[in-house]
This record gives structure tokens, C-alpha cells and sequence, in this order.
């Protein structure tokens, strides 16, 4: 989550950039008091309380878990419901884009697994690094991208992030390096990216995500190796959904404890439903991998409600009633919505208007997305956006019309 200083409510410059308008996402302030109980005094809104996080959550390998006590404020709270409710209704939009033929490439959706990316983004800051597979649209919303320039990517629209030119698997933001269509080649990159950290001395980190399907890649675990070997301030992190592309996780790997998957790096097994959980998890990870100058995995237990992608109907290989059971029983946004009526954070009815909010503002990115336009099919815009300007091949055929003419 991009941080705004309470006081003034004024927005970090880059996300001015209009190529990464943010559109919703704000701190609750005292200018956007309706978002918690008005009883409760802007002071007390940023005030830290204790809460204890449900026993089983952590399990560790090799290393002693994270504390079960945690200290969070009403705005954390409000902030990370809404960020979670902003991805499923980003992700259910781009579902009805797809179905009615308005998003013709890839499409793997996140739904279900929303407390992953806004846990980890509300213990991390803007100046850490992500990189994750293509199952990324939640977490370059929480990295500073509008839903606009993700959806607009998807639609192959000049509003995207990449000016429609990339679809799915080319989505990028500040310091979220995508979005990787070669399933586990995002591990490695991860291990880069937390060298020139370590190289250039700064106290952040690398989140490299992968799931269950890339854990079993050869280069995940020539990444580990040298990763370990140099210190690298990354955290391997596995979303085990439970399924890869048709295949359950039992049916692909021989050992399904992915967080020891390192063996000779510690491991943290953490429940991927309870944003909390993974709030705590990732701040853990963050103090280990930067104070210790070593690697670290982790693996988030969590579970997908659709398919593996738009083509694949999630029900040939696990039952209706499994996917309605973790519905019901697991849902990471119902579950952090009970715990803010029991805590007193927020009644049902404030958090309806936040829904609400939401539903609009989603509603009003996509018109915007619908309403940009295709990108010109012209042999300049073809090869544009390939080189860093100034840095293009004077002998490379092809950059412009006279090139291709000739």
C-alpha cells in the first residue's frame, strides 16, 4: 500500500505519474472519516492496539515463527479491508470482461486469495520489490497501478500498463517487476533483483512468488542455491492454491511442504486466508531477510475459487462443494470483516458503504479501459517501447516505416 502521511493526506509524486493514477486507494483520514465510526477520534484512528492472531497459523522450519501478538491501527484495518475488496471486485470485472469476448488473451484470476497480496503490501514499503507469475493483477493494484491500466492491459487498450501491447503477462509497476508468463522464470529474476539490493546496499527486500505448479522448476532451485550462497535479502514465496493447471498439489509433487522445499534456507509455512496472519508473516520476513543478509521461504496457504485460468472450469479435478465449503468457511475478506465488527473497528453498515465505494469506483475504471482505444497498427508503434530511448540498435531493422520499406 502506498503510504500517505496522515496528517496531510498528501499522495507520494509517483503515483501523480499518469501512467499510474491511483484512483481510490486512500488512507482513512479525518477527511474520509465515513470509512470508520465517526465516534472515534482521528488520533485514536492511527493509535496501535493489541490483537492475537489464531493459534496454527505459522509453522516453521528451521527458524522460530513469528509472534502471535501484533499491534495494528483502525486505519490499517480499514485500509487493508478495503485494498482486499478492491482486488475481488477488480478481479470479478475482468471475469465479465472476458466472458463477454472483451478480453480475448490469458486471464488467471485471484479470487479467494486476496489477503496474499494486501497483507503483504501493508507490511512492506513502496521502496521493496515484487515479482510474481501471471496471477498478478491483485498485487500490481496494491504495487500503484489503477485498476484502469490492468484492465486496459488485459483489453489490449493503450490505457495498460504497457500500452495494450502485453496482455496479461506483461503488467508492471514501480518496483513490481510482473506478471511472468514462463511458469517459475519469475525466481530467479527474484534473486536479481535482491543482488542489486544487496549490491547497492539497501535495507529492502524481494518477494518472489511462484506456486504450487513452478515450485517443482529446476531454475526455483538453482535460484535457492545461489541466493544462499550470496546472501540475498529475498524471500521465495510459494502460493500453494492447492491445485496447478487441472492437477492437484498432491498428484504433481512428492513433498508438498513447499516452505522446506529449500532445505538448507529456513522456512515459514503461514495461512494464506488471514491477512493478518500474512501481514505479520511478511514484516517477519522483511526483518529476517534484510538484518540477516539471507534468503528466506515462505509458503502461503491459500485456495483459488475459479479455474486455473478463464479456459479451465476449476471442477474437473475438485468438487462444487469443496470450493463452496472454503467460501464459506475461509473466505479471507468475510473473515477479516468478522474480526473488524468484533473488535469494534467498524459496524456492518460502514463497511457496506466501503463495498459500495468500491463497486463504483471499479465500475468507472472499466468504463475508462472500455472507452480507450486500441493501439495504432502501425509498424512504428510495432516496434516501439522495445529499447530504452537512445540505447536502440542504429543497424536493427524494422524500428519504422523507412526502416521497413527499405
Amino acid at each position: 500500500m502506498v503510504r500517505v502521511p496522515l496528517a496531510t493526506g498528501k499522495i507520494s509524486k509517483v503515483l501523480l505519474n499518469s501512467q499510474f493514477p491511483r484512483g481510490l486507494r486512500t488512507v482513512t483520514t479525518a477527511a474520509t472519516a465515513s470509512s470508520v465510526d465517526p465516534s472515534i477520534v482521528p488520533e485514536e484512528r492511527d493509535k496501535p492496539f493489541p490483537v492475537q492472531l489464531k493459534d496454527g497459523v505459522f509453522e516453521g522450519y528451521k527458524i522460530d515463527i513469528p509472534s502471535m501478538n501484533m499491534e495494528v491501527t483502525r486505519n490499517e484495518l480499514m485500509d487493508l479491508y478495503e485494498t482486499m475488496v478492491t482486488i475481488r471486485r477488480l478481479e470479478l470485472a475482468c471475469d465479465g470482461l472476458y466472458k463477454a469476448k472483451k478480453i480475448r488473451g490469458f486471464c488467471h484470476l485471484s479470487v479467494g486469495q486476496e489477503a496474499v497480496a494486501g497483507g503483504m503490501e501493508s507490511a512492506i514499503t513502496p521502496e521493496d520489490s515484487i515479482i510474481t507469475s501471471y496471477r498478478c493483477h491483485g498485487f500490481a493494484y496494491t504495487r500503484g497501478l489503477a485498476p484502469r491500466a490492468i484492465i486496459g492491459e488485459l483489453m489490449g487498450r493503450v490505457c495498460g500498463a504497457s500500452k495494450g501491447k502485453g496482455g496479461s503477462m506483461h503488467i508492471f509497476a514501480p518496483n513490481f517487476y510482473g506478471g511472468n508468463g514462463i511458469v517459475g522464470a519469475q525466481v530467479p529474476l527474484g534473486a536479481g533483483i535482491g543482488f542489486a539490493q544487496k549490491y547497492l546496499n539497501k535495507p529492502n527486500v524481494t518477494f518472489a512468488l511462484y506456486g504450487d505448479g513452478a515450485a517443482n522448476q529446476g531454475q526455483a532451485f538453482e535460484a535457492f542455491n545461489m541466493a544462499k550462497l550470496w546472501g540475498l535479502p529475498v524471500v521465495f514465496t510459494c502460493e500453494n492454491n492447492k491445485y496447478g493447471m487441472g492437477t492437484s498439489a498432491e498428484r504433481s509433487s512428492a513433498m508438498t511442504e513447499y516452505y522446506k522445499r529449500g532445505q538448507y534456507i529456513p522456512g515459514l509455512r503461514v495461512n494464506g486466508m488471514d491477512a493478518l496472519a500474512v501481514k505479520q508473516a511478511c514484516k517477519f520476513a522483511k526483518e529476517y531477510t534484510v538484518q540477516n543478509s539471507q534468503p528466506l521461504m515462505m509458503e502461503f496457504v491459500t485456495y483459488r475459487y475459479g479455474g486455473h485460468s478463464m479456459s479451465d472450469p476449476g471442477t474437473t479435478y475438485r468438487t462444487r462443494d469443496e470450493v463452496q465449503q472454503m467460501r464459506a468457511a475461509k473466505d479471507p475478506i468475510e473473515g477479516l470483516k468478522r474480526q473488524l465488527m468484533e473488535w469494534g473497528v467498524a459496524n456492518a453498515n460502514e463497511l457496506k458503504n466501503i463495498e459500495k465505494k468500491v463497486r463504483s469506483f471499479i465500475d468507472a475504471e472499466v468504463k475508462i479501459a472500455e472507452e480507450s482505444p486500441f493501439p495504432e497498427p502501425t509498424h512504428e508503434n510495432l516496434y516501439s517501447d522495445i529499447f530504452v530511448k537512445g540505447t536502440e540498435d542504429k543497424n536493427a531493422r524494422g524500428r519504422n516505416t523507412l526502416e521497413w520499406k527499405n
